[in-house]
C-alpha cells in the first residue's frame, strides 16, 4: 500500500511539472497587441504638440513712438475700420500703401473681434503684407482664468 501512495505521489508531481512547463502565450500577445496599439496612437499626437522655444536676439528693437502707431479694427461682421473710420480692404491698402511712403517705420496693431473666423483676419494680414509694412501685431486682452 505504502508503494501504491508513493507512485500516485510521483505520478501527481510529474503532472504538475509538465504543466509549468507548458507556458501560454496567449495573454502575453494580447498585451504586446494592446501596447503596440496604445503607442501607435499616441505617437501622432506627441509630434504635433511640440514646445518651442522663441529665439531670442542680443539686438534690441528700437522703440516706437505713439505716432507711427496706427491701428486697424474688424468686427465679427467684417467691417474694417482704420484709425476709427469705416472702409473696405481696397481703401485701406491704398491708405497703408500711403501711409507707409510717408513715414517707412509705421507699424500697425490690428484689433479682432473675439469672434471673427480666422481666415478673415489672415485675409487682413495678407492685405498689410501686400502693402510691405512689416511691424504687425495683434491686440488682446489678458485672460480671466
Amino acid at each position: 500500500m505504502a508503494g501504491l501512495l508513493f507512485e500516485m505521489r510521483r505520478y501527481s508531481q510529474r503532472q504538475s511539472l509538465s504543466t509549468l512547463s507548458e507556458i501560454n502565450v496567449t495573454p502575453l500577445l494580447d498585451l504586446a497587441f494592446v501596447l503596440l496599439i496604445i503607442f501607435m496612437i499616441t505617437t501622432p499626437l506627441l509630434e504635433s504638440s511640440m514646445n518651442l522655444v522663441i529665439p531670442s536676439s542680443g539686438a534690441k528693437n528700437p522703440p516706437i513712438s505713439s505716432s507711427q502707431v496706427q491701428t486697424v479694427s474688424i468686427d465679427r461682421t467684417d467691417t474694417i475700420r482704420f484709425n476709427n473710420q469705416v472702409v473696405d480692404l481696397e481703401t485701406l491698402s491704398a491708405q497703408l500703401t500711403q501711409v507707409k511712403q510717408t513715414n517707412p517705420d509705421v507699424a500697425i496693431v490690428i484689433r479682432p473681434d473675439r469672434d471673427l473666423p480666422v481666415q478673415k483676419l489672415i485675409g487682413l494680414m495678407d492685405a498689410l503684407q501686400r502693402t510691405g509694412i512689416t511691424k504687425v501685431g495683434i491686440a488682446t486682452r489678458a485672460g480671466t482664468k
